[in-house]
């Protein structure tokens, strides 16, 4: 039974590598296409401007700050793909998420305990409400920390 839960648990453990190296791919795949879609775009609005005049009465080289605007945007999806997803990936999440499981755990622990200790009628016995809160306490112990 041991082996076949070490077999099935590496098994998942490759499965969420390579979904999470499927979705940085997809991620990066997006990326350089919203790049070539920036710059056939860029050639388009200079062309809108420069050939066929569109725009000029209104704002003379409006298509700069057109540019400027989606260059910006551009930025923003390079620093999300490289530089936040890099360090804010599926690992840390599910860090974040075991943190505030124990947080939350160890409230609700204290919480029990106040409660017994002001109404001990309420529970048949203190022993297997504290053997709880111990198996508890034990277990939260176990989780890793940050």
């Amino acid at each position: 039974m041991g082996k076949k839960h070490v077999i099935m648990s590496e098994k998942i453990e490759q499965h969420e590598l390579y979904e999470n190296a499927r979705y940085r791919v997809k991620q990066k795949k997006r990326l350089y296409f919203h790049f070539v879609v920036f710059l056939v775009g860029s050639v388009f609005l200079i062309a809108l401007n420069k050939i066929f005049n569109v725009g000029e009465n209104i704002v003379n080289d409006w298509f700069v700050w057109a540019i400027l605007l989606w260059f910006f945007l551009f930025i923003l999806h390079f620093i999300n793909v490289f530089v936040t997803k890099r360090f804010m990936n599926r690992n840390w999440e599910r860090n974040q998420i075991e943190k505030l499981i124990k947080k939350q755990e160890l409230k609700i622990a204290e919480l029990e305990k106040e409660v017994v200790k002001n109404n001990p009628l309420k529970f048949e016995t203190e022993e297997s409400l504290s053997s709880e809160l111990k198996k508890k306490e034990n277990f939260q112990s176990n989780l890793p920390k940050e």
